[in-house]
């Protein structure tokens, strides 16, 4: 096996220390925090005492550090941008959190710092792309055992009193920043990579700050499916994660797995035929149908971007979440600010 890749990482709170510092300890085959940044220089001793990271508090320092090869940001939403354009041009390659950054215009200008034939290059963050439930679900489709999938409804739902940065609008706070790109990203592979009609609506529910915290957008799909999707921190009863409606089936989702029931694709249904005799000698004829129900558990599955990521870097194969697809997620959240009515409570 090749040398791990050997990362400088900047901004380590909750992003940085406690997931990309969690998520490594298992892959030091593969990755090594060779330089640590944040202005709190308390925050990099877990990174020098567990890895013997080099600890910076200036950026600047951090990019000059001749062994880094691969950037990871993990500062605020906020930041991105700039954050990930000095890493460019200084010469390292970028692993980007998500959101991408704030709007269209920036996402463009990364692709093209962060695309050019022989330079550094630029990956983003869309780590739910490996997330169990959402790779169990574009199986359970692709299979057809639901049939003609034509509708999915997408949730991720609680009550929260949140009051941290994440709900100011200054630093790019707001659910549509936060989970927000996760699942966009999902709605839009649903919807066949794109869409040709989208309604959305966002409100500021429970949370402090400027923010809004629920947020609703349907999009129709270019494959023709009706993808509606739900994040808010205003419900205070749990619903399912996913619902996913098919000409033969459907299934619902508690979060850790999925309970399917479908027509058994062993027994021949005949073709129903239209009667136009009055209803009530013929409307609700009994029909005896063969039903299966499953289920099926799935893991979390999100660490596995590391995985993907190192294959791309050390092994040339691709990424699979395109710079395209992840400025595709910029467009759409960009619209939704610019296109609905802001509801403040």
């Amino acid at each position: 096996m090749s040398k791990p890749i050997q990362i400088g990482l900047i901004g380590l709170g909750r992003a940085g220390n406690g997931m990309h510092r969690k998520e490594l300890a298992s892959r030091r085959d593969k990755f090594n925090f060779a330089a640590v940044c944040d202005i709190i220089e308390e925050r990099t001793k877990p990174f020098v005492e567990e890895w013997g990271s080099r600890a910076y508090t200036r950026i600047e320092d951090l990019l000059a550090d001749p062994e880094v090869e691969l950037v990871s940001i993990a500062t605020r939403s906020i930041d991105h941008y700039a954050h990930a354009k000095m890493a460019l041009l200084a010469g390292k390659n970028v692993f980007l959190e998500k959101p991408f950054c704030m709007s269209t215009a920036q996402a463009r200008e990364l692709i093209a710092l962060g695309s050019e034939p022989g330079g550094p290059k630029l990956f983003i963050r869309h780590n739910r792309r490996f997330e169990g439930g959402f790779e169990t679900a574009m199986n359970i489709i692709d299979s057809g055992k639901l049939g003609d999938v034509y509708e999915i409804k997408l949730a991720r739902n609680s009550y929260q009193r949140r009051d941290d940065w994440q709900t100011i609008s200054e630093f790019g706070g707001g659910q549509l920043l936060n989970w927000g790109p996760h699942i966009i990203d999902h709605s839009l592979r649903f919807c066949g990579g794109d869409y040709t009609d989208l309604y959305s609506r966002i409100r500021h529910v429970a949370a402090a700050g400027d923010c809004e915290d629920h947020i609703k957008i349907v999009f129709t799909g270019i494959n023709g499916r009706i993808v509606d999707m739900e994040i808010s921190g205003g419900v205070a009863l749990p619903v399912p994660t996913y619902m996913i409606y098919g000409s033969k089936g459907s299934l619902v989702s508690d979060g850790a797995s999925f309970h399917l029931r479908y027509l058994d694709p062993e027994v021949e249904l005949k073709a129903p035929v239209a009667n136009p005799g009055t209803p009530g000698t013929t409307f609700g004829t009994p029909e005896t149908l063969t039903w299966k129900e499953e289920d099926i558990p799935f893991d979390d599955g999100t660490t596995r971007i590391w995985d993907a990521l190192y294959d791309t870097i050390r092994e040339g194969k691709a990424f699979p979440i395109t710079l395209d697809q992840a400025a595709k997620v910029i467009e759409v959240i960009e619209k939704v600010k610019q296109g609905t009515i802001f509801e403040n409570k």
